[in-house]
């Protein structure tokens, strides 16, 4: 077993890093020794490693636990990406200061975006979370892994495509999928495994290429490829005005009669560029907290 030691510059709030990512039943969370454990894949060899927040908002430390030597400083910058510790929260902040977000973002002051572990499995949560509440959505997602994926070292890893491409629809039907569902995940699978979908030189590509790609794969819509590009590759300036979370929190933040046009969130979103997806993410966080409060 490997342990490295990373100082990231503040103000970061591991807690709330903790306290999103707790919603996610498949998470290993520990608030007590304020741990998560991170299923990754490097090269294809599935890997976990344990995160241990160490320091304060301001002064922010973290504790890295692996067991293979073999893939630990691959492992290490994916960590940076996933959990924003590769860029100081802190411009991000000073952007929005003299915003009409100033209030939110410092409520929520150090709140990071933290990426979903992979591409495939980020993919797969955004068409099985689609016209779903949250909280079944989580559910759906939860049997999904724990009937087809895989456990390792206390972390769950979702099925890999070659795994989800060989399923029978009845078999996700069987687990509360609608059949159209379960046709989508089936379906997006066999791209990857036919080389027709390669997520990975996505990474490269620019936030239209990506969508015009994604779009065009059968139950992939703007919303889903939106929620990718902000929660799989991590892109900073996604503004899904589509969604009802974000419609709903400006609701409130501008005290609207109505949801917002999609002419009204464009006119507000102007001066928040280039940090749209961080706007996204704290108007998000604003209605969340309005919901912990009732």
């Amino acid at each position: 077993m490997w342990t490295e030691k990373l100082q990231v510059q503040g103000p970061y709030n591991f807690d709330l890093v903790l306290e999103r990512l707790s919603l996610d039943p498949l998470q290993v969370v520990d608030f007590t020794n304020r741990t998560v454990k991170v299923p990754l894949y490097i090269e294809k060899e599935p890997i976990v490693l344990q995160v241990q927040a160490m320091g304060n908002i301001d002064e922010p430390s973290f504790i890295i636990k692996g067991q293979s030597e073999v893939y630990k400083s691959k492992a290490i910058e994916r960590l940076k990406k996933v959990f924003h510790w590769h860029q100081p929260l802190e411009g991000i902040a000073r952007h929005f200061r003299e915003s009409d977000l100033r209030e939110i973002f410092e409520e929520h002051r150090g709140t990071a975006i933290v990426l979903d572990f992979d591409y495939y499995s980020c993919l797969v949560k955004c068409i099985i979370h689609q016209q779903l509440n949250l909280s079944f959505a989580h559910t759906l997602t939860e049997r999904f892994v724990k009937t087809f994926g895989f456990q390792m070292e206390g972390a769950w890893f979702y099925p890999t495509p070659e795994t989800t491409a060989q399923l029978q629809i009845e078999q996700l039907r069987a687990i509360q999928f609608s059949g159209r569902k379960a046709e989508y995940v089936i379906g997006l699978s066999e791209q990857i495994i036919q080389g027709h979908l390669n997520l990975d030189i996505m990474e490269k590509q620019s936030d239209q290429e990506v969508m015009d790609t994604l779009i065009k794969i059968r139950g992939i819509g703007r919303w889903t490829a939106e929620n990718f590009l902000l929660f799989g590759l991590g892109r900073p300036n996604l503004f899904p005005k589509a969604d009802i979370g974000i419609q709903n929190a400006l609701k409130i933040l501008y005290g609207l009669p109505q949801k917002p046009t999609q002419e009204e969130m464009e006119s507000y979103s102007v001066k928040w560029a280039p940090y749209l997806s961080y706007a996204s993410l704290y108007l998000w966080r604003s209605i969340e907290k309005r919901s912990e409060k009732k």
